[in-house]
């Protein structure tokens, strides 16, 4: 019952009804081998320090995030699509692709395609369904303003974070996500999937983060002489390692292997782990793994 906590975002890959009319499509479901086409699209805008970006990921694929010091958003997205033939690559590049949407201090980065539903009935009413099924995926590349407010959703692929403060929301349905950050208020929540939260600097500029994984394993690395508040929990199965040896107990249980109420040096922002099925290992950089 705690797996049912985890706020999972919602990725419903949606079927189209069948239909009776007489108008039906004579584009027979692939067999064989599949074409492939790959693209890749650059997008750039002047963006002030303090603004937010909407990211929302293709069902797969990547979505990678860097932090740096110029005034400016530069998108990269690499599109890989698949099909029978080059007229139905040509079909489905009408649909599976994004749109960038820019704003005063507001950016999105919106991903379109035959995963939609809502947006297969408005835009392609009558788009063939056996192209509805055809694998593709979009990979984006992302440079933001180091003070960036950033809101990701994912699906299934990998994520990197690194260099940004801000607020952070992140949630994915199974991702291998790398958080690389020194500040800001970060919350994550991955269905599935392995997770690295790495903190370079000893002392968080901000309130802190949380971050949940409902069944994966979760390894936070701190730096030695790393001061703040951890809380970590096991929900269900696996256990807490403490590999860091920083660590003394801030309140009761105090450092047991499913909960952990702990400090790191003198206190400061708060960390709150949580995993439901799997290990969580707090650990200084470099650490051998048992």
């Amino acid at each position: 019952m705690a797996l049912l906590l985890f706020l999972v975002p919602d990725l419903v890959f949606s079927r189209v009804s069948a239909s009776r009319s007489s108008q039906k499509s004579k584009i027979a479901a692939p067999s064989g081998p599949l074409l492939k086409r790959t693209s890749t699209q650059r997008e750039s805008t002047r963006f002030g320090y303090g603004g937010t970006v909407t990211v929302v990921g293709a069902p797969h694929g990547s979505i990678s995030v860097e932090g740096w010091p110029r005034s400016e958003l530069e998108v990269v997205a690499d599109t890989e699509l698949n099909a029978a033939t080059e007229e139905d690559l040509t079909r489905v590049a009408t649909v599976n692709r994004f749109v960038f949407d820019n704003d005063v201090n507001h950016v999105s980065v919106l991903t379109t395609g035959t995963h939609d539903k809502a947006f297969m009935r408005r835009a392609a009413k009558n788009f063939p369904k056996p192209l509805l099924t055809l694998p593709w995926k979009i990979d984006y590349r992302m440079h933001v303003p180091e003070y960036t407010d950033l809101e990701i959703n994912g699906g299934v692929g990998t994520i990197k974070v690194s260099g940004v403060e801000g607020s952070i929301r992140l949630s994915a349905a199974e991702a291998e996500t790398t958080l690389v950050l020194t500040g800001g208020v970060t919350s994550a929540t991955l269905a599935a999937g392995n997770v690295l939260v790495s903190i370079p600097v000893r002392s968080w500029r901000g309130s802190g983060a949380d971050v949940r994984v409902a069944v994966g394993n979760l390894t936070v690395e701190l730096p030695s002489g790393f001061n703040g508040d951890i809380d970590a929990e096991i929900l269900k199965d696996g256990k807490i390692e403490d590999r860091f040896g920083e660590l003394a107990a801030r309140q009761a249980p105090g450092l047991s292997p499913t909960v952990m109420r702990a400090r790191a040096g003198a206190g400061g922002a708060y960390f709150k782990f949580t995993v439901g099925a799997g290990t969580l290992v707090i650990k200084k950089p470099g650490a051998n793994e048992k």
